[in-house]
């Protein structure tokens, strides 16, 4: 059987295509609104008494800052993933796996390495157990990249 080439040869050689594009802003907006809400709109909930976040808007999401954060980064990881962006064909398929494997890795490792005080470090602090789901989330996405794999 033959492949389906859904994907058009100057598409393949081009570096910034659409979806290549779409996949930098999704990645680069998730990581923005993670360091956003944990440096300006979540407050300080360890202080006293607690110092209110701003804008309130965001600051009342809670925790599904974090969701909306991580899932703009996975998402844009995963559209990363078709033959027509850089990480999508040849080599970069590898490196796209093996990098979201190694850090879904590297993230579940830290937060048990840490788990006894995690006050110090950004965000594995707020997510607690949480930080597993993370971690095998970027595990998945680098499955999303195996299933390129030629």
């Amino acid at each position: 059987m033959s492949k389906s080439t859904t994907v058009i040869t100057d598409e393949k050689r081009s570096l910034f295509t659409v979806r290549f594009l779409i996949s930098l802003v999704l990645v680069v907006a998730g990581i923005a609104w993670l360091v956003f809400y944990y440096a300006q709109a979540r407050g300080n909930p360890l202080a006293f008494p607690p110092v209110e976040g701003s804008p309130k808007a965001v600051s009342d999401l809670g925790d599904w800052n974090y969701a909306i954060g991580f899932g703009a980064l996975m998402l844009g990881l995963m559209v990363s993933a078709h033959p027509s962006t850089p990480l999508g064909r040849g080599r970069g398929v590898v490196v796209g796996m093996l990098g979201c494997f190694l850090v879904g890795l590297l993230w579940i490792c830290t937060f048990y390495v840490f788990s006894d005080d995690l006050s110090k470090l950004w965000i594995f602090n707020d997510l607690g157990q949480w930080n597993l789901v993370v971690g095998i989330a970027f595990m998945a996405v680098g499955f999303s990249f195996a299933t390129k794999w030629e």
